[in-house]
């Protein structure tokens, strides 16, 4: 099975000798779900944001579909991922002014150059993936923030990334509109995509991920499956996570 995403001994520290992340080792294979989970703070959001260059690490080095970073941060390989590896944020950050087409096609015209109306027939395929193309034409602020995230979803879909990067994409959504999203994935993930979701939605976890890497102060406390995660977790910590997301 080929890897796609390896991270060894990745370590990052902010200032006063906090460590974002505290010697982290991975390994995503093709067509894998790894979801990541954990406490706020606990470094989640600053893995998944490596992957694709957003930030920066002081030790170790990740390999992305065979272009491997190390801490020197080199900028050219960094694009190259990018150019592979679509990622999705808990905020939508679709631009206000471009209809919901134009936010979608505006990276493949002008980043990978394709012909506007390949990117147009290939957006709409995308929003109709979505369940929204109906909306096409009409601009963020007139669709809800569930169709909004599944717009930005169609958008990182654009670019036809080898793997999705999801950070919380739910988080930031009302509790009637997450699983419109959280079944967008799923789709995606039944058709083979590769991803890394940071999420707190245990439901989705346990139907579509592969692995739940656990995370606490910067750390991996323990990595299995589903199955084992959620049913018998191996740490105190993870437990004491796990049934305070019950509770709520």
């Amino acid at each position: 099975m080929k890897p796609i995403v390896i991270a060894k001994n990745l370590t990052k520290s902010y200032t006063k000798g906090i460590r974002a992340l505290d010697n982290v080792s991975l390994t995503v294979n093709q067509g894998k779900v790894l979801v990541v989970m954990g406490p706020s703070g606990s470094g989640k959001s600053t893995l998944i944001r490596t992957f694709n260059g957003l930030e920066t690490f002081d030790q170790g080095e990740i390999d992305i579909l065979g272009i491997k970073l190390d801490c020197n941060h080199n900028e050219r390989k960094i694009q190259r991922i990018r150019k592979r590896v679509g990622m999705v944020f808990q905020q939508f950050n679709l631009f206000p002014h471009l209809s919901i087409l134009e936010n979608i096609t505006l990276a493949p015209v002008n980043v990978q150059k394709r012909h506007r109306s390949e990117a147009e027939e290939y957006g709409m395929y995308l929003l109709g993936q979505m369940g929204i193309d109906s909306h096409a034409k009409k601009y963020p602020s007139q669709l809800s923030g569930g169709e909004q995230q599944r717009v930005a979803i169609a958008r990182a879909l654009a670019l036809k990334p080898e793997l999705l990067l999801f950070d919380e994409p739910t988080s930031a959504l009302d509790p009637e509109r997450i699983n419109e999203v959280l079944d967008a994935m799923r789709r995606l993930a039944k058709q083979g995509m590769t991803m890394i979701v940071v999420t707190h939605e245990i439901g989705f976890a346990k139907d579509v991920s592969d692995q739940v890497l656990f995370m606490d102060s910067g750390k991996v406390i323990e990595t299995s499956t589903p199955d084992l995660f959620f049913s018998n977790a191996k740490h105190d910590r993870s437990r004491k996570f796990l049934n305070q997301l019950d509770k709520n």
